[in-house]
């Protein structure tokens, strides 16, 4: 599978864990390549398929996924075991942690 999204050097800390802030390297759904995204801490938290992504101040870290064409942006938080797919957003200081679900078109 082609790649859609790198790691950049640009990375915080985050619960003592180290995240890194991500780069699209091709255009897919509403994001065109070269665009910066949120903060993830590996690639296992966000899918390199579908249309998946994590942007603005958004951090994604732990054993949390973000897959299928769901978005996580503004300033949430998905960690824990926490997964994120289909349509589903998840925004604003919103925080999806331990072992919880937002799939579907929630919101």
């Amino acid at each position: 599978m082609d790649k859609k999204y790198e790691l950049t050097e640009d990375t915080i800390t985050c619960c003592g864990r180290t995240l890194h802030r991500v780069r699209a390297i091709k255009s897919f759904g509403g994001v065109q390549a070269g665009e910066l995204g949120g903060y993830i801490e590996n690639e296992d938290n966000l899918s390199q398929g579908g249309n998946a992504w994590v942007c603005g101040n958004a951090r994604v870290y732990g054993n949390a996924r973000v897959y299928g064409n769901a978005q996580v942006y503004g300033n949430a938080r998905v960690y824990g075991d926490a997964q994120v797919y289909d349509s589903a957003r998840v925004y604003g200081n919103a925080r999806v942690y331990d072992s919880a679900w937002v799939y579907g078109g929630a919101q």
